[in-house]
């Protein structure tokens, strides 16, 4: 699999399937963008088997996605001969069923039906004739590996994997595809022949996340910042309206999902759920709410946590998409100014003012929270240790100090390890005055958790630190950018 980076797990989950003696069906989904028909598609055309690949067409009608259906059964099995162009999706599936049968009994067969969801148009049946085909002739040929992908996560697992009919526990494997993570992003700049170091292929990370489409829009001719002003500020930029197709493409009501996106954006900490109630216009709350964001969580956008000592408060969210969190920030405040003024270099006139890096230290702990098992690994802790942020708000009118972790473990061992998260250029100094803050923190953190753990502290700064008696006498582990690739 030389053509594919990364995915080693999800190689192995498709070598399985591949080698298995029973029919599979396999239900993989996630983010728009992330590779998930390439891994399927470069996978399985590289083994000995007949390969369908069906895939759906966004906004087309029962006609046309029946059409493309006969071209595709044509190619695979009939050496691209004109077929005829089936009615409805059980005519279809017949004529698929029918063409099966002529195979060599020794040869596998791929039914791969990628985007599944924009198949299933209004009152089409796809789903139905799926389901009656895999129980009455499908699922006890062992020679069939059945596989259905959709950027729709929801719909995937709520009318797949969860499905009460038919398809109830059918099932065999589930593979939720997420985008590359550092090391990666990382081999896949490398591949390409993009080759930034690793402090740069961070900062791109932070803007773009680890989505393999994204990267490939990279031009090794510009830099980073050009680059980024290219795509992302320029109204004929790839990534300009991306957020927009994103969210149509994936959800019906999709403003609302835009919205609660939005709204969770701003709150450096996340939101919390009962905010949420209170400062959307559009879902309201109670089931629709969570259905809302459980959508968005399996979609890849959000991330939900509850804070460490604060389970009363309930669920909290916070932004998990890079490529989200930096449109919002800096593109969708001035969309209409960039649409009528696409000549400025808008993004490097941002770098270097104290919004940008205050940006980039937020957009750095984002990242810190997508490496969570590498920093355990850095610091050397068990893996079933829970991370979480923790915040102490100072009510009005005392004395009383507030204070914010950025990231915790609280590790099995009766100890907390506390992280300060730091993104800098340069080693990141403690110097007499931030060391204070920092064993202020830290007491107040003890007074407010009544913990009796032992508490030690960990600096994850993107540079490493700059050893000194400060540093020395409080610092226990240090976590730097390399640690996380």
């Amino acid at each position: 699999m030389r053509d594919i980076v990364g995915r080693k797990s999800e190689i192995k989950e498709l070598e399985d399937v591949f080698l298995s003696n029973r029919a599979e069906f396999v239900a993989v989904y996630g983010r728009r963008r992330v590779g998930k028909t390439f891994l399927i598609k470069t996978f399985f055309q590289s083994k000995k088997c007949i390969y369908f690949q069906m895939t759906g067409i966004y906004k087309g009608s029962l006609d046309n996605q029946l059409l493309q259906f006969s071209k595709e059964l044509g190619r695979a099995f009939y050496h691209d001969a004109a077929m005829k162009i089936p009615l409805a999706w059980m005519e279809a599936f017949e004529e698929l069923f029918s063409a099966i049968k002529l195979v060599e009994k020794n040869k596998k067969i791929i039914l791969f039906f990628d985007e599944l969801p924009w198949m299933a148009t209004r009152k089409s049946g796809v789903v139905s004739a799926l389901e009656y085909f895999w129980n009455r002739h499908w699922s006890d040929n062992k020679r069939i590996k059945l596989i259905v992908c959709g950027s729709a996560a929801s719909w995937i697992i709520k009318k797949i994997v969860r499905n009460r009919g038919g398809l109830h526990n059918r099932v065999t494997k589930k593979m939720r595809l997420l985008p590359f993570n550092l090391h990666e992003t990382y081999l896949f700049l490398e591949k390409h022949k993009l080759l930034f170091s690793r402090n740069q292929a961070l900062k791109i990370y932070m803007i773009m996340g680890g989505v393999p489409f994204y990267l490939i829009q990279l031009k090794k001719s510009s830099s980073i910042d050009q680059n980024i002003n290219k795509l992302f500020f320029d109204p004929n930029g790839f990534l300009f309206d991306e957020f927009d197709d994103i969210f149509s493409s994936l959800f019906d009501n999709s403003d609302q999902y835009e919205e609660l996106i939005t709204l969770i954006s701003k709150s450096h900490d996340g939101l919390s759920r009962k905010d949420l109630e209170e400062k959307n216009k559009l879902t309201g709350k109670g089931g629709r709410l969570t259905k809302r964001l459980e959508n968005l969580e399996n979609a890849g956008f959000i991330k939900a946590y509850i804070p460490f000592s604060h389970k009363r408060l309930g669920i909290f969210y916070r932004i998990s998409d890079p490529y989200c969190c930096f449109y919002i920030r800096w593109i969708k405040p001035i969309k209409n100014k960039l649409q009528q003024d696409s000549t400025s270099a808008h993004w490097t006139k941002i770098i270097n003012t104290p919004e940008y890096y205050n940006w980039m230290g937020y957009a750095f702990e984002n990242v810190c929270y997508q490496h969570l098992r590498e920093i355990k690994v850095a610091l050397s802790l068990e893996e079933s240790s829970m991370a979480s942020p923790w915040r102490h708000t100072s009510k009005k009118g005392t004395s009383d100090h507030g204070a914010q972790v950025d990231l915790l473990f609280d590790r099995n061992d009766r100890a907390i390890t506390i992280c300060e998260i730091k993104y800098t250029d340069h080693p990141f100094v403690i110097d007499k005055e931030y060391a204070a803050k920092l064993i202020k923190k830290i007491e107040i953190f003890k007074k407010m958790t009544h913990t009796k753990n032992q508490i030690f502290l960990a600096i994850i700064a993107a540079s490493g630190i700059k050893q000194n008696m400060y540093s020395e006498e409080l610092v226990n582990n240090i976590v730097t950018s390399d640690d996380l690739f």
